[in-house]
């Protein structure tokens, strides 16, 4: 089976204009009420600055753990295959044993070590508060890292690539654990948890498939309507 990284590679080359995640935000709060699509290479393209910040700035490579913290979002999902293009540890659990903590509760950054504040909004450009040393404002300078990314080390297939909920997963098996998706499906899924959307978009991914994203709770009448308009299949 091909590795997460792999997996983003592969919707490249066959239609990288293609939307490969449609996510609504139905959470209170200043994101509220935003739709945003991304395509293959939109998404690769946040993929590989995100990769290319955890390599230059933190020297993160293959037996590196990050925690990433992140509410389910499409922030999420970019940060994680960033994880996985240089070869480190994903970490869900715990920050304690983290050489890097990635987080969108300015409350959950580490007392001391490095970490990367994220910002949910679109178009945020910058957190709008002040940063403890060490902190990157993900929002203020994640952009002026380049758009291409080649990694100095490659994991090995034993590697482990997943932490969650006690149990690993290896680079070798990660992607394989999850692939139950019918080819090319446009799947829905409903105020997800963390876990559940990225095992789904590496599902989904790996079949050349898509994603429909609602964050929060949302009314039934209103998920029926965005899927008969998103071409939803599953």
């Amino acid at each position: 089976m091909p590795t997460p990284a792999e997996v983003l590679a592969t919707l490249n080359q066959t239609d990288s204009a293609a939307p490969r995640i449609t996510c609504y935000d139905d959470l209170p709060g200043p994101t509220a009420g935003e739709r945003i699509e991304l395509s293959g290479r939109v998404l690769g393209t946040w993929v590989s600055k995100a990769a290319n910040a955890l390599q230059e700035e933190w020297d993160v490579e293959p037996g590196s753990v990050v925690h990433v913290a992140i509410r389910p979002h499409w922030r999420l999902l970019y940060w994680a295959w960033a994880v996985w293009s240089v070869g480190a540890v994903l970490d869900l659990d715990d920050a304690r044993s983290a050489d890097l903590v990635v987080t969108d509760d300015a409350e959950r950054l580490p007392a001391d070590g490095p970490a990367v504040l994220v910002t949910r909004a679109a178009l945020a450009r910058s957190a709008g508060i002040e940063l403890p040393d060490g902190v990157m404002d993900e929002a203020a300078d994640l952009a002026s890292y380049g758009d291409l990314f080649t990694p100095w080390a490659e994991p090995e297939e034993g590697d482990v690539a997943l932490r969650v909920a006690g149990e690993t997963a290896s680079y070798g098996a990660v992607v394989a654990t999850t692939t139950t998706t019918d080819r090319g499906a446009r799947v829905q899924l409903v105020d997800p948890s963390a876990e559940s959307l990225l095992r789904a978009a590496m599902s989904v991914w790996a079949a050349g498939g898509s994603l429909v994203v609602h964050l929060g709770p949302t009314d039934e009448a209103t998920v029926a309507r965005r899927a008969d308009a998103e071409g939803v299949t599953a």
